[in-house]
């Protein structure tokens, strides 16, 4: 089948929604070892090339460093939308070349409303410091694209003036808005040091890591501080990453369901060819189909369990494994 035919063959399928995960993957694997030429030479590096490769643990997972130094794409295309990990200027930023902003944007509201619901009951507060002076970031890019989804004239984002989010929510409230706060970490943790808000009918999502702007701390421990703050029996997370193009969200107690075009594998640490078992803990391999045109198969840094009902919980980076990500963006006006 030409690569046209087969793109639109697999691109129809993920946005129907309506298909076998792994039949897909399979199919996704083929068209990319096809079209790949970097994800092709490493398939065949390692001998596990299409017709050698009975299950979806045995397809080659790229890993996640090869975003830095190369430009991993599927096929021939000027890209729609360049994502770019964020970093300091001597850092090498991640780069994820999205030919079809369309099929992200179907995807990511697909995500979300299956988990959290329709986007249009929604006023979306948005706590992302420093995110659009640096640009680039998949994350602004989707939290830009929930709040247009929203209709609410009063989805906005912030940046650093905590006060005013804080007046802007009780003023919400007062009219009977539905209020869902996206924020990254460490600034939501600055915001719960310095105020004590009452959220609890409301949807708060925190959207990852501290990443060396303040002590490291366990998921769990960050919703425990959050919660107290914020009048909330349960924290949301989103787990997302430059280098896809699909999210996993958790309603709470730090446990991530799987998503339609998204699934987590653990991989043992020391050997990252073999499967880890339910509940134990493993380097998070992750298959998104949704990265049609780059790689769907990446080797990530974090650690990941995963138990017999499908449910996940991402533990945090390996050791030594380099810090990198949105985190570092954050500073102080």
């Amino acid at each position: 089948m030409p690569i046209r035919s087969k793109r639109k063959y697999i691109k129809d399928k993920i946005t129907s929604f309506e298909f076998d995960f792994d039949d897909l993957a399979g199919s996704v694997f083929e068209f990319q070892y096809n079209n790949n030429s970097l994800y092709r030479q490493y398939c065949d590096y390692l001998g596990r090339i299409p017709g050698k490769i009975n299950s979806l643990e045995n397809i080659p997972f790229l890993p996640i460093s090869f975003f830095k130094s190369h430009e991993i794409v599927s096929g021939t295309f000027d890209a729609e939308v360049v994502f770019k990990s964020s970093g300091t200027t001597r850092e090498q930023r991640s780069q994820h070349f999205v030919r079809d902003s369309g099929l992200y944007k179907t995807v990511s509201i697909k995500l979300f409303e299956d988990v959290f619901g329709d986007l249009s009951q929604f006023c979306i507060l948005a706590l992302l410091p420093n995110y659009l002076e640096q640009g680039d970031s998949s994350l602004v890019y989707m939290v830009d694209l929930f709040i247009h989804k929203s209709g609410n004239k009063n989805s906005r984002f912030f940046k650093y003036n905590f006060e005013e989010l804080v007046k802007e929510t009780e003023r919400l409230k007062s009219k009977g808005e539905k209020l869902l706060i996206i924020g990254v970490s460490y600034a939501l943790q600055d915001l719960a040091e310095k105020w004590e808000i009452d959220w609890h009918n409301h949807i708060v999502l925190e959207t990852g890591g501290m990443k060396g702007r303040k002590k490291e701390m366990l998921r769990a421990e960050l919703h425990d501080v959050l919660g107290k703050r914020f009048n909330k029996m349960e924290i949301g997370s989103e787990y997302g990453m430059t280098e896809l193009l699909s999210q996993l969200y958790s309603k709470g107690n730090g446990a991530f369901d799987f998503g339609q075009t998204i699934r987590p594998l653990p991989f043992e640490i020391n050997d990252p060819f073999t499967r880890e078992g339910p509940n134990r803990v493993g380097r998070c391999h992750i298959i998104d189909l949704a990265n049609l045109d780059s790689c769907s198969f990446i080797a990530t840094e974090d650690l990941c369990s995963v138990n017999e009902y499908d449910s996940i919980k991402i533990l945090g980076r390996m050791d030594h494994s380099e810090v990198r990500g949105c985190n570092l963006l954050y500073t102080h006006s």
